[in-house]
This record gives structure tokens, C-alpha cells and sequence, in this order.
């Protein structure tokens, strides 16, 4: 099991919190997703094979921006 964190661009609400935590939801592997609009804040955890192209292309999905902390 991993743990990865993301700075997201342009999340201003709660319905924002909740088209990115759907979107990355989706994606195979990933367990669990908490987001912060306040602190525009992604963090993602599940298995060691989510790829970090298909979080970030559903982050995009939602109509936002994201890249890795490191």
C-alpha cells in the first residue's frame, strides 16, 4: 500500500471536493482519497501499482490541475 500527495489547482468548494475524489476514486487501485478544497490538497492511497499518469489525467478529468509533492 502507498501514499502519494498532490497539490490541486482550482478547487474552490465542496462540490469541487467532490468531482476530484469521483474521478480519482475511479481509477484502479486507489482505496482511499481525501481532498481539501481549503488547502487544495490530494491524497491518495492504494495499492503500489496506481499509476500516478491516471491520477493526475483524473484530477484533469474534473476539470482541475495537479502535480506531485514531493
Amino acid at each position: 500500500m502507498s501514499t502519494n500527495q498532490y497539490q490541486v489547482t482550482g478547487m474552490t468548494c465542496g462540490h469541487c471536493e467532490m468531482s476530484v475524489r469521483e474521478e480519482v476514486g475511479a481509477v484502479p487501485g486507489v482505496e482511499e482519497v481525501q481532498v481539501s478544497a481549503e488547502s487544495g490538497t490530494l491524497v491518495v492511497t492504494g495499492s503500489d501499482d496506481v499509476e500516478e499518469s491516471k491520477v493526475l489525467a483524473a484530477v484533469d478529468e474534473a476539470g482541475y490541475s495537479a502535480v506531485p509533492v514531493a
